[in-house]
């Protein structure tokens, strides 16, 4: 597997798989690697010839006093997963690569970007658009792909995707979780066991929501009391966000609900936050 720091290399490295009639799958990621990731390495692999990762972490879309000088960093030990998912290579670029000096340019799908997620964190996709553009114009990949447990960055993207006429197929891979039932992320690892244990409330308040649609409820506010309910009785919860909203436009929803919902919640966990999220359809 190859270890590829500037954009002239990852370039290199697409040109000539395509050039060879390979197409490229490419998986963004800030490293930390998770069986996730892992995951979503082998969806790409699914959809291209030869699969492509980047680990940076992304200061642009971080806040003021987010948690980015203490993001987990392992670098061998994300490399040797990667490697071990069927990577060929992975982009590991420094911040000076990705953002030159006089860097201005921004990027943002800001009637997307208003709800869920971005009430708290005004900046953060302003952010992850930026930086998954640049890594789509670096990397010239045919197949990318992302985790649905971020369901509004995934919505997101592919608006951009679309305004901007990237030529990109972005595929969502489900929620890859615990056994428990835990989303995985790789701010699990901040917590401790009973901050672990209690942060189950997040896919039961999900699957309680999931519960009530199959059974006929439709009715948003009785939905979102559903998953507010679960998520107040975690002990040491403290609520970002509980939404019943459209999963297409992600406006919140209210009274008789006659297409699909998405359920999404944010929670933290002493300093930790967790989201998840759940998608459910008249055929649901």
């Amino acid at each position: 597997m190859r270890v590829l720091r500037t954009v002239e290399a990852v370039r290199d490295f697409t040109r000539a798989h395509q050039q060879a009639g390979r197409t490229v799958g490419f998986v963004p990621t800030m490293g930390a690697l998770h069986t996730g990731h892992l995951a979503l390495m082998g969806s790409a692999a699914e959809h291209a010839d030869v699969v492509l990762a980047s680990i940076f972490v992304n200061p642009t879309q971080f806040g003021p006093n987010e948690d980015l000088d203490a993001y987990p960093r392992d670098e061998a030990g994300d490399l040797a997963k990667a490697e071990s998912a069927g990577c060929e290579a992975v982009f590991m670029p420094s911040v000076e690569v990705m953002y030159p000096p006089g860097a201005a340019t921004t990027v943002a799908v800001p009637t997307l970007a208003q709800y869920l997620c971005g009430q708290s964190r005004p900046t953060h996709f302003a952010g992850v658009c930026q930086v998954v553009l640049k890594l789509f114009n670096i990397v010239r990949c045919d197949v990318a792909v992302f985790g649905q447990k971020d369901y509004q960055q995934l919505a997101i993207i592919r608006r951009m995707v679309r305004d901007l006429n990237v030529p990109v197929k972005v595929v969502g891979h489900p929620i890859v979780r615990a056994e428990d039932g835990l989303a995985l992320s790789s701010r699990n690892a901040y917590l401790d066991a009973e901050q672990r244990q209690e942060a189950l409330a997040l896919n039961q308040a999900v699957a309680q929501v999931g519960a009530a649609w199959r059974n006929g409820e439709r009715d948003a506010q009785r939905l979102l009391s559903i998953a507010r309910n679960r998520l107040e009785a975690a002990r040491g919860a403290q609520i970002d966000y509980v939404e019943i909203a459209d999963p297409d436009d992600l406006s919140p929803l209210d009274g008789e609900i006659s297409g699909g919902v998405l359920v999404a919640v944010a929670v933290f966990f002493g300093s930790t936050r967790l989201i998840d999220n759940g998608v459910f359809t008249p055929k649901t």
